[in-house]
């Protein structure tokens, strides 16, 4: 019992110290990659998280501005705050068994009983690719980062749901905001496993791992200092992500490297590559009803080296 009151106590004083503290965005787009480490099953953007129901969801993800009109009263309390956070870690500690260990768990994989394998949609849908797939996602996934450190995600807005593009387009417009820019460098996808398919709501669904090296940080704008993250150290990341597009549709064989659509505003013919815009009528077009969407990514793990 005495247990469950620190756990509770504590609880409480860290959410504190979270809402009275000018936050640094974690790093890479989504808010995945942050200092500490974390594996096994924590941030999760799209469908089925916090976010459908808050604009920046929990703490463990989300690039978080400081609170506006801030004091030194604020300041002195969040200091207060901490070392009374620490006591009750060093307390609660001790009274656990000795070489016990916590792991912050990362998001939660998709339960491989949900999933049948891709085979099933190859036999509805012969003209798909596994390895088109996988090589799209390796070339979207560092496309991503790059629009990271420019700020600007509208050039890959048309391969994600609208609500998890929304969710990245207030990420770029808080770093704006904050005056700073995040760099993610020396990016290397080392794989992409194809995990299994399902059909939801009229949805067929695919659910693939990433699992990729990076080195990032956070610098500020003015006075060039890195706030977050480092240059040096790399880090190994696990993420999952979800895929939707219409029960039915098939690909395109004509398609290769650019998929060609048509204007839904205006009927003009379209090239969607880098741009997404009607040259003709400005409209912006999504693959949403037309070709897999990311609708879902989760952190599953990261190991720093």
């Amino acid at each position: 019992m005495k247990k469950r009151i620190l756990l509770v106590l504590l609880s409480a004083l860290l959410i504190a110290a979270f809402v009275l503290t000018p936050h640094i965005g974690r790093a890479d787009l989504g808010d995945f990659s942050g200092g500490g480490d974390y594996g096994g099953g924590g941030s999760d953007w799209g469908g089925g998280s916090d976010w459908g129901s808050s604009d920046w969801g929990s703490s463990s993800s989300g690039v978080y501005s400081s609170r506006s009109g801030g004091s030194c009263g604020a300041t002195d309390l969040f200091f207060v705050v901490i070392v009374v956070a620490v006591i009750l870690i060093i307390v609660f500690t001790k009274s656990k068994k000795s070489g016990s260990r916590t792991v912050t768990p990362g998001a939660t994989r998709t339960a491989a009983s949900k999933l049948h394998p891709i085979s099933e949609l190859q036999s509805r849908d012969p003209n798909f690719s596994e390895e088109d797939l996988r090589e799209r996602l390796q070339n979207l996934y560092i496309k991503m980062q790059d629009c990271c450190r420019k700020r600007d995600v509208e050039p890959i807005r048309p391969y994600f749901a609208d609500a998890l593009y929304q969710q990245f387009d207030r990420q770029m417009k808080q770093l704006r905001l904050n005056r700073r820019t995040n760099y993610v460098e020396r990016v290397a996808v080392l794989s992409v496993d194809l995990k299994g398919c399902y059909q939801d709501k009229g949805e067929d669904v695919i659910v693939a791992e990433i699992y990729a090296r990076i080195t990032d940080y956070t610098l500020d704008d003015e006075t060039g200092k890195v706030v977050a993250g480092s240059r040096d150290h790399e880090k190994f990341m696990t993420y999952e992500y979800s895929l939707s597009r219409p029960v039915g549709r098939k690909t395109d064989p004509r398609a290769e490297g650019v998929t060609e659509r048509h204007c839904p505003n205006c009927g003009a013919p379209l090239s969607v590559n880098e741009s997404i815009k009607c040259p003709y009528c400005d409209s912006v077009l999504t693959f949403s009803d037309h070709d897999w969407t990311v609708y879902s990514i989760k952190g599953i793990s990261q190991r720093t080296v």
